[in-house]
């Protein structure tokens, strides 16, 4: 029961900065922007997060430091994409290279420095409840953030009028530019929400699951956090499902490792991009056109 225990903590601690960084990818491309810079501003998140909560021995400035640098990043990209139409996924792909290089020069003078982790909730008797107790009452602030975020974005898109307006700016931005809807600022606002929820996600690693930064040390999160919106074809509450099936099956195939099962870590780390690309075919052939929503990619020019 205490490794099933620690197996759950591991996991949720392993998806939390999957789902925080997909839930506002999964905001961008609802707008009808692809934006594959998630991991550069994931990098900088951690960087600069780190950096913050080191300085000021914070971790809550730790992670707004985060956000604002994940916004930062986030209004470069729709600055050069929406300002100046740029195409997106060059503009995507520089964002990460630039991401990640900045934040080995902003690091590299933390290397090797440790702060302490942000503290884990306890509910006197609640907590200490055996086995769920832990799991429902003993996380960080950064896991509870996650699932309220995720309910708050699926609240805002099928709940209320401005999550529809931007449905709609996603689904056909011309027919919505007819109908007098900013579609700039509406794609703006989304970049950067996006940008923050990718910067706090990349704040979580040295803030929480890790008490120190080492360059890279995001090893690929941006990239998954990109292909579990398409696993989850756009929908919310897939994409938790995504984000823990994910996180599951890296925490499982190193514990796969230490029992000695002879199947290669690589093929397990594969499975969740293959079954992303059989979920990306399927949606194709089911809507007989592109995968996403209808306008996601392009760029879109007002014509006054």
């Amino acid at each position: 029961m205490l490794l099933l225990e620690a197996i759950i903590l591991s996991v949720i601690s392993a998806s939390t900065p999957l789902l925080l960084a997909a839930s506002g990818e999964l905001v961008v491309e609802r707008s009808g922007v692809l934006n594959l810079g998630a991991e550069g501003m994931m990098i900088m998140g951690a960087a600069c997060g780190f950096a913050g909560a080191y300085l000021s021995d914070s971790t809550l400035v730790g992670a707004l430091c985060g956000i604002l640098a994940g916004a930062t990043m986030s209004a470069i990209f729709g600055l050069l994409t929406l300002g100046l139409a740029v195409n997106q996924v060059a503009a995507g792909l520089a964002l990460t290279i630039l991401g990640v290089g900045l934040s080995g020069l902003i690091g590299a003078g933390f290397v090797g420095q440790k702060i302490v982790p942000a503290p884990h909730l306890y509910l006197p008797v609640l907590t200490d409840i055996p086995f769920v107790g832990r799991i429902l009452f003993g996380e960080d602030a950064f896991v509870y953030v996650s699932v309220a975020l995720i309910i708050a974005i699926w609240l805002f898109l099928h709940r209320t009028r401005p999550g529809l307006v931007l449905r709609a700016v996603g689904d056909n931005h011309t027919s919505a530019h007819a109908l007098g809807y900013p579609v700039l600022s509406i794609r703006m606002l989304a970049v950067l929400f996006g940008g923050a929820c990718a910067g706090l996600g990349g704040a979580f690693l040295p803030l929480a699951y890790t008490p120190f930064f080492i360059p890279g040390m995001t090893a690929g999160r941006g990239w998954i956090a990109l292909a579990l919106v398409v696993f989850a074809s756009w929908r919310p509450g897939r994409l938790v499902a995504g984000s823990y099936l994910f996180g599951a099956v890296s925490i499982l195939q190193l514990h796969a490792q230490a029992l000695g099962f002879g199947i290669p870590s690589q093929l397990m780390s594969s499975l969740p991009y293959l079954a992303t690309i059989l979920v990306l075919v399927a949606i194709s052939r089911a809507r007989g056109r592109g995968a996403g929503p209808g306008s996601l990619g392009t760029p879109f020019v007002p014509d006054h």
